[in-house]
């Protein structure tokens, strides 16, 4: 017995260091591999010679060419948001106010399109609503004349509410459901019909929720790339397609600089996302849920609901069913030739084109990586923001950086600093492609494994874990043993999104991979689509569906279902 009590007394004092240390960790993980990167990045728009100048920076805000292209982009950013309320406020309502079979799997699916790789979408939408698409398909049987969306802004802002409206829906579903019904029945109770009761009562509170899921979209839109740069190209080019224009082009002070301003626009509408959601949190508190009515009575309302849902299955079921179709349909009627082409360039490729196999590879190891290194990242942000004060209240902010910078500038960091390699104490330090591509996905996933656990960890009850520590537990022991196998649903939710995000992540990764054979799936899409030949590319988009919502699926039902 008295053998074991050193032994016992070192276990303590190792425990009571684990947590600081793999805070510190976290914090080096950091500076690495967002804030040093990004940071080296910015830097060049003010010290473009080795010296402090900010000519790069004024002579970006001089140029009405810049002022055009950040009006265009905000303005292609407000009609997406508009759009994205327009096609989420409704299902937001139909979750919120009605009882049918099915709304908790249709709630669910809400997630879906969220985590749907972006250059994948675009193809569905190029399937969809090119020359030969089921639309034209449609207006020709018609008798009606073709259109060719593509390359157009409405297709742009159409395939952004794809993304987004899911968002809204989800969002301002909770805050709906969080209504007071004894408010409500109050109102009613004193003469106020259900519209002046919905007016006074129930959309007040649905404000914040609205504002926040707009914020929140005009800022992933804003900040959109793969999106834009497929279905747009550079003729409706933002300041995100330009600042990668200006990268290939090599043209890297401007671009530094252009990078800048945007960071500066993005963080802005970052803060401003945040504080309302802040808000939002604490106003939700549900006392007495409206009740739900039933969809089986058919009336105005609800037949304006189905035809909700006749505009709900264009926009989100037919593109991804037309890449399926597309990938499977030629010239001449059903073939698989798309998918033969994808063999032959895998067996009897020249050493330089871009393969099916090592795309898959590539994307399945770097998903694992990714899995492997945000999740802790996650869990320990999550940790360290869930506390009081304006120091939690300013890590939380901080550890949200990714959603205001963009992927391309986050790539071009780790390209000059881990790829290139860093210079420390004579020796210059360097790591390989492939890992930098791992840790530029980390960036981009472990803020959802903190949105997934900050909340679990909100609501838990602290007694249980106070109750551990009464009886001896050390802190680690606590976590590990008690509040970590309470939030387990929220870590296997940050872990699946994690996993989804790695999949279909393009905007770093068209950075690093350039030149190399380290590019996943969604590169692969990118560069068949480039050839102007759709099958391929939809055949090649299959397999990244596949390959995302398969992973998703069992990332899923290994840790628990997705709760939002």
């Amino acid at each position: 017995m008295s053998g074991s009590t050193p032994g016992h007394a070192r276990s303590h004092r190792a425990e009571r260091v684990a947590l600081p240390l793999l805070g510190g960790l976290t914090a080096l993980l950091l500076v690495v591999l967002l804030y040093y990167p990004v940071g080296t990045v910015l830097a060049e728009a003010f010290a473009p010679e080795g010296s402090v100048s900010l000519a790069p920076v004024l002579d970006v805000l001089a140029d009405p060419f810049y002022h055009d292209l950040f009006a265009f982009t905000a303005w292609q950013a407000f009609l997406s948001t508009l759009a994205s309320l327009a096609l989420g406020l409704p299902g937001a309502y139909a979750l919120a106010r009605f009882e049918f079979r099915g709304r908790e799997t249709l709630q669910s699916l809400t997630a879906v399109p969220f985590v749907l790789p972006s250059i994948m979408v675009a193809v569905g939408f190029v399937a969809t609503f090119g020359r030969e698409g089921p639309v034209n398909d449609l207006l020709r049987f018609l008798g009606l004349p073709t259109v060719d969306l593509v390359f157009t802004l409405p297709l742009v802002v159409v395939a952004h509410a794809f993304y987004n409206a899911p968002l809204v829906t989800r969002i301002v579903a909770a805050a709906w459901e969080s209504v007071d019904g004894r408010a409500v029945e109050t109102a009613r109770s004193l003469g106020a019909s259900p519209r002046k009761a919905f007016l006074d009562v129930v959309a007040p509170q649905l404000y914040a929720a609205v504002l926040t899921s707009a914020l929140l979209t005009f800022i992933f839109t804003f900040m959109s790339f793969p999106i834009v740069l497929a279905l747009g190209g550079f003729e409706l080019a933002t300041v995100e397609v330009w600042l990668y224009a200006k990268v290939q082009n090599l043209e890297l002070t401007e671009a530094a600089a252009l990078a800048v301003l945007e960071t500066v626009v993005s963080l802005a509408l970052t803060y401003g996302y945040l504080r309302y959601e802040r808000a939002q949190a604490r106003g939700a508190r549900t006392v007495s849920p409206l009740p739900r009515q039933s969809l089986r009575v058919l009336d105005a309302k609800r037949l304006a609901l189905l035809l909700y849902a006749g505009v709900v299955v264009v926009v989100f079921a037919l593109p991804i069913l037309s890449m399926l179709v597309a990938s499977v349909q030629g010239p001449d009627g059903l073939t698989l030739d798309y998918y033969a082409f994808l063999l032959r360039r895998q067996t009897t490729g020249l050493a330089f084109q871009t393969k099916p196999l090592p795309a898959v590879r590539n994307t399945l190891l770097f998903g694992v990586g990714t899995l492997l290194l945000a999740v802790p990242m996650g869990i320990v942000l999550a940790l360290a923001s869930n506390r009081e004060g304006p120091l939690a209240r300013l890590l939380g902010t901080a550890v949200m950086l990714p959603f205001a910078v963009s992927g391309v500038v986050i790539g071009i960091g780790l390209l000059e600093g881990l790829v290139f390699g860093i210079e420390l104490f004579g020796t210059r330090l360097r790591v390989g492609g492939p890992l930098a591509i791992v840790a530029a996905h980390a960036v981009a996933a472990y803020p959802f494994v903190v949105r997934n656990v900050a909340p679990l960890l909100a609501d838990l009850d602290r007694a249980f874990s106070e109750s551990a520590r009464a009886l001896g537990a050390t802190r680690v022991r606590a976590l590990v043993d008690v509040e970590l196998p309470l939030i387990a649903p929220g870590i296997a939710a940050g872990a699946a999104f994690a996993f989804a995000i790695s999949v279909g992540e393009f905007d770093s990764t068209i950075i690093l991979a350039e030149g190399s054979s380290a590019y996943t799936i969604p590169i692969a899409v990118e560069r068949y689509l480039t050839d102007r030949t759709l099958g391929p590319a939809t055949a090649m988009g299959t397999i990244l569906l596949v390959v995302t919502a398969g992973s998703f699926v069992v990332i899923d039902r290994l840790g628990g279902a997705y709760r939002g």
